[in-house]
C-alpha cells in the first residue's frame, strides 16, 4: 500500500510501471492508502504485507514500544524532498527571515516541519521564535500565496514547478541541500519480512535496478515512464519536478539505508519532540535486506 500520492515517490511507481517486480517474478498489487500513515495500520492488522513511507513512523513507534515490530527496509528518497519558496523580492534569503515572514509549514505530515527546526538550530535561530501557519494543506497554502496573503509556504513538488510556470515563486530553499536524512523506505513487521524474506529481497533488488535506471535516463523517460500516475499534471511541470529532484539527489543510488541519513533524522524528530530518546540503527532496519542490490 502507498503512503499517499506524490512526486517525490516516482521511484516505487516506476518499478511498476517498467515491469521490474516482474523480471523478479513477483506479482505485486498497489493499493491506494486513505490518507498518510493509515497503510501502517493496516500492516500492523495484517491487512498488508509492505508499505513504504517515512522512517519517522518506524522510529516513533519504537519510541512508543520498544518492543515494536515495524522496521525499515531499502532506502529509496534519502534525501528531504521539501521546499521554501517564495517571491524573488525575499532574496537574498536566509532562514532567519522567516521570522519576520508570514510563513506557513506542512501540516499534512510532521517531518518537513521537525527536519527544518533542526536546520534552524544548526544556525543558532531559536525555532519557537516563528509563528508559522500550521492549519492549512498545501494547496490551501499554495493559493495563499498566490493571492499574496503568505510570503513563504513550505511544499514539495509539483507545487515548485507550479509557482515558476505560474511566475508567482522561486526556490528560496532546498532541504535537500542539508545532506543525507533518510526519508523514504519500505516498512513491514519483522515477522512479514521473515515470512517474506526472500520476495521482499527480490524486491529491493527491482528497486535497486529502478534507482540505477532513473539515473542512467532523462527526466523525460522517467516522466513518460510515471505519468500514468499522476494524469491531472502537465508534462512539462512532471518534468520539471523529477528533474529538480533528480539533480538534487533526492533519491538513493543504493538501497542501503545511510546511517548518516537515519541520524539526522532522528536528531530531527528528537529535537521537534516527536520522539524522546534517539533511536537506534539497529532496532529499525532489518538486518538481512538492508543494502540488497546495492
Amino acid at each position: 500500500m502507498e503512503n499517499f500520492r506524490a512526486v517525490f515517490y516516482a521511484p516505487y511507481y516506476a518499478t511498476i510501471a517498467l515491469g521490474f517486480y516482474k523480471r523478479e517474478g513477483l506479482d505485486v498489487e498497489l493499493l491506494i492508502s486513505g490518507a498518510p500513515g493509515d497503510a501502517v495500520a493496516k500492516l500492523i492488522d495484517g491487512v498488508i504485507e509492505l508499505t513504504w513511507g517515512g522512517p519517522m513512523r518506524v522510529m516513533k513507534a519504537h519510541d512508543q514500544d520498544p518492543h515494536s515490530s515495524l522496521v525499515n527496509f531499502c532506502e529509496v528518497v534519502s534525501r528531504d524532498p521539501f521546499f521554501l519558496i517564495g517571491s524573488d523580492k525575499h532574496r537574498p534569503f536566509c532562514l532567519a527571515d522567516l521570522e519576520h515572514l508570514r510563513f506557513a509549514s506542512v501540516s499534512e505530515v510532521p517531518t518537513p516541519w521537525m527536519c527544518l527546526q533542526q536546520d534552524l538550530r544548526d544556525q543558532g535561530i531559536d525555532p519557537g521564535r516563528l509563528s508559522p501557519f500550521f492549519d492549512n494543506a498545501m494547496t490551501r497554502n499554495y493559493h495563499s500565496l498566490h493571492a499574496g496573503d503568505l510570503d513563504v509556504i513550505q511544499t514539495f513538488e509539483p507545487f515548485v514547478s507550479m509557482a515558476e510556470r505560474d511566475r508567482m515563486g522561486e526556490v528560496l530553499y532546498a532541504a535537500s541541500a542539508r545532506g543525507p536524512t533518510a526519508y523514504t523506505a519500505f516498512i513491514s513487521t519483522r515477522a512479514a519480512c521473515a515470512t517474506y524474506r526472500e520476495e521482499f529481497a527480490a524486491m529491493t533488488r527491482a528497486m535497486a535496478r529502478t534507482l540505477a535506471w532513473l539515473y542512467d535516463n532523462s527526466q523525460e523517460e522517467l516522466a513518460r515512464v510515471v505519468t500514468n500516475f499522476f494524469p491531472e499534471l502537465p508534462t512539462e511541470v512532471l518534468v520539471s519536478s523529477l528533474r529538480r529532484y533528480r539533480d538534487g539527489g533526492v533519491w538513493s543510488r543504493e538501497t542501503r539505508m545511510s546511517p548518516q541519513g537515519f541520524a539526522r533524522l532522528a536528531q530531527s524528530l528528537q529535537s521537534g519532540g516527536l520522539i524522546t530518546r534517539t533511536p537506534r540503527y539497529d532496532e529499525c532496519i532489518e538486518p538481512f535486506l538492508n543494502g540488497i542490490g546495492s
